[in-house]
């Protein structure tokens, strides 16, 4: 275990430890006691049919959501709704290579751990703790994206709503690819010793080379062409590397990033169905809107679109926002209120069963 304070309730805030025991992984490992970070908006109601499910994304935890999306005048309406936000595994925040106390599935030895397996917990979370067998929606962002898909393939009767944002059901060769191009940038590291460093500086430097490889691909080349840095308080290009994706990334553990990286790259719901993606996506009885981001270039149009044909009863409903694939941050005035007017109609679509 090694310390890290970004991985605290100074830096992410109002969240719950709740333990699920025993999770068997689908690649054979195990996580003897499964720690689960969780925040929660709103009251679940007596019929406990207003529960909405938020996974996160790759470094991402619950705040972000807290900060941009979830809230009055939002269509993710505490006043409304009973909303979850899980962290997913290994993310710093639930169980992850750098935090465990167990020494058997420490740092580098943390067990391969699938967007099946988060799902798995998930759900024996919202049944076990919270009482939920239904979800109105279930709501993710890129690697959040992967587990909505996850959860309305896996779980068809549990999700009346599913809204995927910049993400797919099944990753591509290129995606896969490119994160191993991140991944490359820690284990490169001469501090990284496979694995096991003595201190978080030890591998800054690689973290650092992973926060320039986001700047190439998280954000588009439309947005280095508009210097849409300025807007965000930034004198150039430079200024926003080092003052706002180097911050950002410098400040995780590497172990952590990797354990989410090889489950970004193998997330694929037609596991499911012998590798047959129609018959997988094929199983999806929500009502779904598939929202891609137009300048997304880990998760582009054309790809969501492709999938979103595949879903039934589903409607595609593009995100207009030049910064790409990092708009998820909302960093752009316009990203929310298309992000909430999209879940608003979503969420009032009656749904007969």
């Amino acid at each position: 275990m090694i310390d890290n304070p970004y991985y605290t309730d100074a830096v992410h805030q109002d969240f719950e430890l709740i333990s699920v025991g025993r999770l068997d992984l689908e690649e054979g490992g195990v996580i003897p006691d499964l720690k689960l970070a969780v925040r929660t908006w709103g009251t679940l109601n007596e019929a406990k049919d207003n529960a909405i499910l938020i996974p996160t994304w790759y470094s991402g935890t619950h705040q972000i959501w807290a900060d941009a999306y979830v809230g009055e005048g939002h269509a993710l309406d505490p006043s409304r709704y009973f909303i979850v936000c899980v962290n997913q595994i290994g993310n710093g925040l639930s169980t992850s290579p750098h935090n465990t106390d167990d020494d058997a599935i420490s740092m580098s030895r943390f067990p391969r751990v699938r967007i099946g397996d988060d799902v798995v917990a998930q759900e024996r979370l919202l049944r076990e703790h919270f009482g939920i067998d239904t979800l109105a929606l279930v709501v993710g962002g890129s690697m959040g994206a992967q587990q909505t898909y996850e959860w309305a393939v896996r779980f068809p009767a549990k999700v009346l709503r599913a809204a995927p944002i910049a993400g797919t059901a099944k990753n591509t060769p290129h995606d896969f690819l490119f994160t191993e191009t991140l991944n490359e940038q820690i284990w490169s590291d001469p501090g990284w010793n496979g694995g096991e460093y003595a201190s978080h500086a030890d591998v800054v430097d690689g973290l650092t080379r992973h926060a320039h490889l986001w700047g190439t691909m998280g954000f588009s080349t439309e947005f280095w062409k508009q210097e849409k840095w300025a807007a965000l308080g930034f004198e150039s290009m430079d200024a926003f590397l080092s003052g706002f994706l180097e911050p950002y990334f410098t400040a995780m553990d590497p172990n952590d990033l990797l354990s989410m990286a090889w489950k970004w790259q193998r997330g694929d719901v037609s596991r499911h169905t012998g590798g047959d993606l129609a018959a997988a996506l094929g199983r999806i009885t929500a009502k779904t809107f598939v929202m891609p981001i137009s300048e997304d270039m880990f998760f582009p149009v054309r790809d969501c679109a492709a999938e979103q044909a595949l879903v039934p009863g589903s409607e595609l409903r593009v995100i207009e926002d030049v910064h790409g694939h990092l708009g998820l941050f909302a960093v752009d005035p316009g990203f929310i209120p298309q992000v909430d007017a999209a879940l608003a109609e979503l969420l009032d679509t009656p749904i007969a069963r």
